[in-house]
């Protein structure tokens, strides 16, 4: 037996999944905060809502902590209740539908377009149709810019108006991303962004809920806080309400952030640009495709798309040996465990969905990433696929690569 050692599989990782943008200013503000001593409901928070809304170009900045306490008070300002529709896409991190359970409404999921990935406006207002013809009614609808990509609004909000369906953006992976020219998060009721390490721009934990209705924005901020009202004497709470609230030092953090964010959303296009260079002619292998009504990619993650989901595995083991993390993204929500326990799913129920999640791959990326780097992980896979073995050649699966 030999005793060689192969050196690829005992490479430790040199290449971050992603990192966060942090510099000089990030930590300044930071210390700053410490050095006052005022830790929470201080000053920045209102601060940081403000500059972020007018970013984005709303009226009204909500800031909590996460995204998905940011999608349950919207979802609680649209009045949604115990046993009401709520229609989104099952291609999303779970949280897009968690929410829905909190407020004890039933998720109903709509499959996605296959190019963008996004809610499919033809089947939503199908699903819309047969949910009335059943006695119910849709409460609210959560369209997601999954991985930056904007949904097709202008068709979503067109069907949810003729029915009286409240518009929630779950932006969260899209800030400073654009459709039609508008920023994402600004076109339905009320828009969501998060601030996790792995997003554009970090509060190390965070989101933000941005509206033009001053009704939502007043509600928002009394919800996360306990359910204290503006006028509410100390200790006094108006209703049911929640700890949601962002820290004076993640406030601090997200207002450098913003200040930074063009910058931040260039570096990102940057390394996406080189990695779509040098993968566009590997055969196997499908790289982002921006849809034309997205005038503005905010590149959260980088994805592609592999034959099918044998591919895939080979690709995401051989990638690690040599040091290089990847991930899928996303395992369609529908086949999570405990909604399938719950809701009884089953695989082929949304087979779009099911398909990208077999075969979408995240590989390493984040604005500091170097071209050198890009360079790395795309010489990698170029390796991999070349070497693939015989007896694990895929067939082309629907939704995966172009062969």
């Amino acid at each position: 037996m030999s005793t060689s050692t192969n050196t690829k599989s005992t490479t430790t990782n040199t290449i971050p999944m992603s990192e966060p943008d942090i510099g000089a200013a990030e930590r300044t503000a930071v210390l700053e905060v410490l050095d006052g001593k005022t830790l929470a409901l201080g000053p920045r928070l209102a601060l940081f809502e403000e500059r972020l809304a007018a970013r984005v170009g709303a009226r009204h900045g909500v800031a909590v902590n996460s995204g998905t306490s940011a999608l349950h008070l919207c979802l609680l300002a649209a009045g949604v209740g115990e046993g009401d529709v709520v229609v989104t896409t099952p291609f999303s991190f779970v949280a897009s539908a968690n929410c829905i359970l909190y407020v004890r409404a039933r998720p109903v999921f709509v499959d996605v377009d296959p190019v963008t990935l996004t809610l499919d406006p033809d089947r939503f207002e199908r699903a819309v149709q047969a949910i009335g013809r059943s006695g119910q009614r849709v409460k609210a609808v959560i369209p997601v810019h999954v991985f930056g990509q904007a949904a097709d609004m202008d068709a979503i909000v067109a069907i949810a108006e003729r029915h009286g369906i409240a518009v929630i953006e779950d932006a969260c992976e899209a800030i400073g991303g654009a459709y039609k020219g508008r920023p994402l998060g600004t076109i339905g009721d009320a828009g969501t962004f998060a601030f996790y390490p792995n997003k554009q721009m970090t509060t190390g934990e965070g989101g933000m809920i941005v509206t033009n209705d001053t009704r939502w924005s007043d509600l928002c901020k009394s919800l996360r806080n306990q359910g204290r009202d503006v006028f509410d004497e100390w200790l006094a709470h108006t209703r049911l309400g929640y700890n949601y609230r962002l820290d004076e030092m993640s406030a601090a953090l997200g207002l450098a952030q913003v200040a930074r964010l063009d910058e931040i959303l260039a570096k990102r296009a940057r390394v996406a640009g080189w990695y779509s260079r040098r993968l566009a002619d590997v055969e196997g292998v499908a790289v982002p495709t921006m849809s034309d009504t997205t005038t503005t990619q905010s590149w959260f993650v980088y994805v592609v798309r592999l034959r099918d989901l044998a591919t895939r595995a080979h690709v995401m083991r051989e990638l690690g040996t040599r040091g290089i993390p990847s991930r899928p993204y996303f395992p369609p929500i529908h086949l999570q465990p405990f909604y399938r326990a719950d809701f009884g799913f089953r695989p082929g129920a949304f087979p779009v969905s099911e398909a990208a999640g077999d075969t979408c791959l995240a590989l390493p990326f984040f604005g500091t990433m170097t071209e050198s780097a890009v360079d790395t992980v795309c010489g990698a896979l170029r390796e991999v696929l070349a070497t693939m073995p015989a007896a694990a050649e895929p067939r082309r699966s629907a939704g995966g690569a172009r062969a």
